[in-house]
This record gives structure tokens, C-alpha cells and sequence, in this order.
């Protein structure tokens, strides 16, 4: 295959999964004001990612222990040690590309995090500063 049509290639998939992340995006923020979330203000995502929550063991959590203060940078988590993908779409095209599948962690990492679930203005705020990286 030449050099220019392998370009091509590549260069299409990468905005096919961009535009596939700004679709579900947009989608979710719909749906959220949709349940009574108003304007998403990246700045409060920010703060929410970075905000530390008392843990019932005593501890604290946050977005951060596991994905890093920078969401462009790969993270750990923090039980099993498993490498996590940078959350910014920038630098993982296919991060937030899946509606279902970001369902299912801001489910599962609010309650893990914050003590329960999110509200649809917190996620679109965390949403709206990811896609903002």
C-alpha cells in the first residue's frame, strides 16, 4: 500500500472516532438537560474531577486517584494497578466515543468516588472539561 493512501487511512479512522466522541457528547448533554442539568461549565467539571470526597473508611477519593490530576495523562488504579487510558479525547480518540460504556462508569465511579451517583449537571460539567483537554 502507498505511504499517501496508508496516510489517508489513518487519517480517516481518526475522524471517524472524533466525530464518534463528539456525537455521543453532544447526545449525553441533551439527555442531561433533557433531566434539569442547565449550561456545563467546564470549569466546575474541573473542579468536581479534582475535588477530594471522605471515603467510608476514613480515607479520601477523587477522579484524580486513579486518572491523574492531567486527564491527558494515562492513569492507575488505585485497587488493582491496572493501567487506565488518558480520559481526554485528544489523546484517546475513542474515550467517550460509547454512550453505554460512559454511562456505566459514571455510575460506577460516582459511587466509588463521590458516594453516589452524579447528577446529569455534574456529568455534563465533567464531560464538557474532558472534551475540553
Amino acid at each position: 500500500m502507498k505511504s499517501s493512501m496508508l496516510h489517508q487511512l489513518i487519517l480517516s479512522g481518526l475522524l471517524t472516532a472524533t466525530n464518534a466522541q463528539a456525537d455521543t457528547v453532544d447526545d449525553l448533554l441533551t439527555d442531561y438537560r433533557s433531566q434539569g442539568a442547565s449550561h456545563f461549565n467546564p470549569s466546575k467539571g474541573e473542579a468536581l474531577w479534582q475535588r477530594q470526597f471522605p471515603a467510608s473508611n476514613g480515607t479520601e477519593r477523587a477522579c484524580t486517584g486513579c486518572h491523574t490530576h492531567d486527564p491527558r495523562q494515562s492513569g492507575q488504579h488505585t485497587v488493582t494497578n491496572k493501567t487506565i487510558g488518558p480520559m481526554a479525547p485528544s489523546m484517546n480518540p475513542k474515550r467517550l466515543s460509547d454512550r453505554r460504556k460512559v454511562e456505566k462508569w459514571f455510575k460506577r465511579n460516582c459511587k466509588w468516588t463521590v458516594g453516589r451517583e452524579c447528577t446529569p449537571q455534574e456529568k455534563g460539567d465533567v464531560l464538557s472539561f474532558l472534551r475540553n483537554q
